[in-house]
């Protein structure tokens, strides 16, 4: 039998097993400095270097880890307990995964880990948000551009959630199944994992641009289709612009919910659209042309007979909200406003007017 592959992560620094925390960072420092694939771009085996001192760092940089690595150093010999190991696990089925913590550093070290389960690639959950239309835009539809969330996996670590270089463990929240399971008595439920996002590791050093969560959420502008005749909490979905799928899954979609600005001019009522134009007293009482603004941003002329009253609705047909192959109408209610400030000759007229309707004052 072939036997696993040891590392000794003091000798992999350069350092001796009683170097303090800080002997530790410096060696660190200085032989990631050197061996960076940054600074050997065209040198892949300056990149393994630099990932097996990441890793060592990793381990002895945390006192607990350094801790249970240490006992393990202490079997003797060690390399006869690591084949020793391999050979039993195949023989009868043994995981390092029996083990709990300390099996996350056998594995590692022995890279036993390389075939471990991974997470099933999930659906990215839904992400809902709310863009604002304006009136006329929601009666008779359009398009708007819109500054809408979304979430992209990181461009710095790839989706891995760890700092460039570095290496991630198995998460022991989940055990490096991605997945937790939440419920009372005899009903539950799985969902990705809180401490992992779903990804079964997590980083030992997480990426300075995501924080550890291996995605971003970034302001994408888009052009969004308005339907006409949408309302306050109508929405629309736009495919695959949701959150990263967990494992490498498919992401989920963006539902944008409409919001309808009001506005200072139109009232809706269903299909039909009602708005109220002020008219003066000879208006209503000789008669008179109004030109009225419609939704369509076009303008009409409305024929105000004589003898008006206040209050009176007049109807212009086919200019409401359009939806669903339907067109409602436009309402127009004058108002007759009375002026605060009359001159003499006003004054006169009007009581000449009372008089001959009969009108006391």
């Amino acid at each position: 039998m072939a036997r696993a592959t040891t590392k000794d992560y003091y000798q992999i620094l350069g350092v001796s097993e009683d170097a303090s925390s800080e002997t530790i960072k410096k060696a660190y420092r200085k032989l990631a400095k050197e061996y960076h694939p940054d600074a050997n771009p065209d040198n892949p085996a300056a990149a393994e270097r630099f990932k097996e001192v990441s890793q060592a760092y990793s381990v002895l940089s945390d006192p607990e880890k350094r801790k249970q690595y240490d006992r393990m150093r202490r079997f003797t010999p060690f390399e006869e307990f690591a084949g020793a190991a391999g050979d039993t696990e195949r023989a009868r089925g043994f995981s390092f995964d029996d083990l709990g913590g300390l099996g996350d550093i056998f594995s590692s070290i022995l890279d036993f880990g390389r075939g471990r389960k991974r997470p099933a690639p999930q659906r990215g959950r839904d992400v809902e948000h709310t863009v604002e239309v304006s009136f006329q835009t929601a009666a008779r539809g359009g398009h708007v551009t819109a500054s809408v969330p979304v979430t992209e996996e990181c461009a710095t670590c790839e989706g891995s959630g760890a700092r460039p270089g570095t290496a991630t463990t198995r998460c022991p929240e989940c055990g490096g199944s991605g997945q937790k399971s939440f419920g009372q008595g005899g009903f539950a439920i799985n969902r990705p994992c809180p401490a992992c996002y779903g990804r079964g590791e997590i980083a030992t050093d997480p990426c300075p641009s995501c924080r550890g969560n291996g995605q971003v959420t970034t302001q994408r502008r888009v052009n969004l289709r308005v339907p006409s005749g949408v309302e306050t909490g109508s929405r629309v979905r736009m495919s695959g612009l949701g959150e990263r799928g967990p494992g490498g899954g498919p992401p989920g979609d963006l539902i944008v919910r409409f919001e309808v600005k009001p506005d200072r001019f139109f009232r809706r009522r269903g299909l039909d659209i009602y708005c109220t134009v002020p008219i003066n007293i000879a208006q209503a009482t000789l008669g008179s042309k109004l030109r009225v603004r419609t939704v369509e941003g076009k303008h009409v002329v409305l024929r105000i007979p004589p003898g008006t009253h206040s209050g009176t609705k007049f109807r212009v047909p086919k200019m409401g909200v359009k939806k669903d192959g339907r067109i409602g109408d436009q309402y127009v209610e004058v108002k007759i406003v009375v002026p605060e400030k009359l001159d003499e000759r006003s004054k006169e007229l009007i009581k000449e007017l009372a008089e001959s309707e009969g009108i006391k004052y």
